[in-house]
């Protein structure tokens, strides 16, 4: 994710010593989302690997852009027009939405490189989505400033978080 490269902006939360974001919501967001996608994500069709990397894809992108418009919208101000600075400001702070699906999505299409089922596949990518989940909420704790216990509460709650999808999973057998 490229979320500490983005330079902060109105509204964003940053560390004043280094300048590095430490909102990393919509990769967390991003995360739990294709966790969610490929728990629901059945190895049926023509081309089931295919389909489950379009539809990440595809999830991310339609999730992005609603997260996008939804800013633009809470944040217009009567009568005024929006701009493309502020649509790509916006546009660019919810970028780790899409960005967050891409390695599950890898995962899926590169396990057809080792010959692995598209089932195997698609628990790595779960496995992934949900690392990747914990890793950022536990990075944006520690760049906030959290003390080492709260880092660690909050990867636990994610990590249960992840794992609530991973059981809904396997309780539905997909």
């Amino acid at each position: 994710m490229s979320r500490s490269s983005v330079p902060p902006e109105r509204g964003d939360r940053a560390d004043p010593s280094t300048g590095h974001r430490t909102d990393y919501a919509g990769a967390i967001y991003g995360s739990i989302l294709a966790a969610s996608v490929v728990a629901t994500a059945g190895a049926g069709g023509e081309y089931p690997r295919l389909e489950a990397v379009v539809l990440l894809v595809i999830t991310g992108l339609v999730f992005w852009a609603t997260h996008v418009y939804a800013q633009l919208a809470g944040e217009r101000i009567v009568g005024q027009v929006w701009s493309w600075r502020e649509i790509r400001r916006i546009g660019t702070h919810e970028w780790s939405i899409v960005e967050a699906a891409t390695l599950p999505a890898a995962a899926v299409a590169l396990s057809a490189l080792f010959d692995m089922s598209v089932n195997t596949g698609l628990w790595i990518a779960l496995g992934v989505a949900v690392a990747q989940q914990v890793m950022w909420a536990c990075l944006g704790a520690a760049r906030a400033g959290a003390s080492r216990g709260l880092v660690i509460a909050e990867g636990f709650v994610n990590l249960a978080l992840g794992l609530t999808i991973v059981a809904a999973k396997v309780v539905l057998k997909h």
